[in-house]
């Protein structure tokens, strides 16, 4: 693609002549940069892509783009207010054409359950899907990793062109706010939109809850398009804030849960190995037996069903599909069961709702005690720490504290913030050797949680050039410490 043909339509580009410049990639890594590249030029949290810009111009970047104020000399420089924003539309029209319908998913928790319980429906309902997220790019066929909820611009265009050329015709992805502060997830029409729910989390990034979710809001207010829809789960205390925003814009809008006016749940009753979901669909009773446990799972998989809906699938065919879906990786995972007959389960929860909702899921099906453990990560907010603590030994009938991905933290000094907020658990700062005395302790009739963790394959120590990730898996382990 020529840069002219690139820049048709958008903002004017300053310093050298656009010309006939064949455009070969787009980086925002100055080492990925060769002859024909366009070179994005941010400030982020810990670097400055400012300060490459004349490496990248010597390498062969054709264009920069860059927030005005910004000095370039040997390519086309082009500016705007929000570069970020720019170059990923720019991207998007050089990475293009992307899968024919496309959907996202934000919130604190449960995105990660919402895209892949998308994927199944729309996969059962005869098209070739994927989701992008926590977990990577998943198929029916193929699951790689990408390190990322929300991976950069570039690597996510580039996903979501290569899976068009698989033949793939529908796609839903994770919308962090991260992601979408940095507008991650730019560029392509995004059909669909929803949110699952807010709580605490990320204030390291965002520095308060309102800065929080205003990142996650323009999901709605930005992104979305404007003849596209929104899923809303209206049970969460800033749903009403959300639907408020979609009605503004004039959005097509769908609410699903108790409150919701699409699917509306009057009732979930827990069973052996799921639940039965009595819905209101259309002014008539529907029933599904959902195969996965936990109130937040329902909330998931009808959220999942609306996306679906919303995008044009047929409601009794999605419904129906919902008593197939499988469970997802790390997402309260039964991973084992012990000697004593103790169920094991493996589940993400990293924040204290999340941890509140593992929990609470598990405990209809708890006849003895359910044992919790659990850790917080390193470098991360650390004010959750003390409200995981005591959301665990408020719900829980043991609790023990141990390390999760420490990274540059001293591990004691994290768990240390975590008892802090935790009277009457106990500390065991080895991973293994904490999961091993749960599964120990636990009789006939108890549950052990191992949370935090979830699906991730190693635990991360240090940070910078001193990180190493060292192999450890929550479900082989728990697997190892049953046998």
């Amino acid at each position: 693609m020529r840069l002219t043909d690139l820049l048709a339509g958008l903002p004017a580009a300053s310093g050298a002549d656009a010309g006939d410049a064949r455009i070969t990639g787009f980086a925002i890594d100055h080492r990925k940069v060769a002859p024909g590249t366009v070179f994005g030029a941010f400030k982020g949290s810990r670097f400055n892509g400012e300060d490459f810009i004349a490496q990248a111009v010597a390498d062969g970047a054709a264009a920069i783009v860059s927030a005005p104020g910004v000095v370039v000399e040997g390519a086309v420089h082009i500016v705007d207010d929000e570069p970020r924003r720019l170059f990923a539309r720019l991207a998007a029209r050089f990475f293009a054409p992307f899968p024919d319908t496309t959907v996202a998913v934000t919130g604190t928790n449960g995105k990660t359950s919402t895209v892949e319980l998308t994927r199944q429906l729309w996969r059962m309902a005869g098209f070739h899907a994927a989701s992008i997220g926590t977990l990577g790019v998943t198929t029916a066929d193929d699951q790689v990793s990408t390190g990322l909820t929300t991976p950069d611009i570039v690597t996510f265009l580039s996903n979501m062109a290569g899976l068009r050329k698989e033949g793939v015709t529908h796609a839903a992805f994770e919308a962090s706010s991260h992601g979408l502060s940095q507008y991650r997830t730019e560029g392509l029409p995004v059909r669909a939109a929803a949110f699952t729910n807010l709580s605490r989390d990320h204030l390291d990034y965002h520095g308060t809850m309102e800065a929080y979710f205003a990142a996650k809001l323009r999901l709605f207010t930005e992104v979305v398009d404007q003849d596209g829809a929104a899923v809303v789960w209206a049970d969460d205390p800033r749903s009403a804030d959300v639907i408020a925003a979609v009605r503004a814009r004039g959005i097509r809008l769908l609410s699903v849960g108790a409150a919701g006016e699409t699917f509306r749940l009057v009732e979930r009753t827990p069973t052996a190995l799921g639940q039965t979901l009595k819905l209101e669909v259309e002014g008539k009773a529907r029933e599904v037996k959902l195969p996965l446990i936990g109130a937040y799972q329902a909330a998931n998989a009808l959220v999942a069903a609306g996306l679906v809906v919303a995008t044009g699938g047929d409601i009794g065919l999605t419904l129906a599909n919902l008593q197939r879906v499988a469970p997802v990786r790390g997402r309260l995972e039964r991973a084992a069961i012990s000697r004593t007959g103790a169920p094991i389960y493996v589940d993400y929860a990293h924040t204290p709702d999340g941890l509140e909702a593992a929990i609470e899921a598990l405990r209809p099906h708890t006849a003895g005690r359910l044992i919790t453990v659990f850790g917080a990560g390193g470098d991360r907010d650390t004010g959750k720490r003390p409200l995981m603590g005591e959301v665990s030994t408020r719900l829980s009938d043991r609790t023990i504290v141990t390390d999760d991905n420490p990274r540059s933290e001293d591990p004691a000094a994290i768990r240390r913030d975590v008892m802090a907020g935790a009277p009457g658990a106990i500390e065991i700062g080895g991973r293994r050797e904490a999961i091993a005395a749960a599964i120990a302790e636990a009789q006939a009739g108890d549950i052990v949680l191992i949370a935090g963790k979830g699906h991730e394959q190693g635990q991360i120590v240090g940070a910078g050039d001193q990180m190493r990730v060292l192999p450890f898996d929550d479900v082989t382990v728990a697997r190892e410490c049953a046998a």
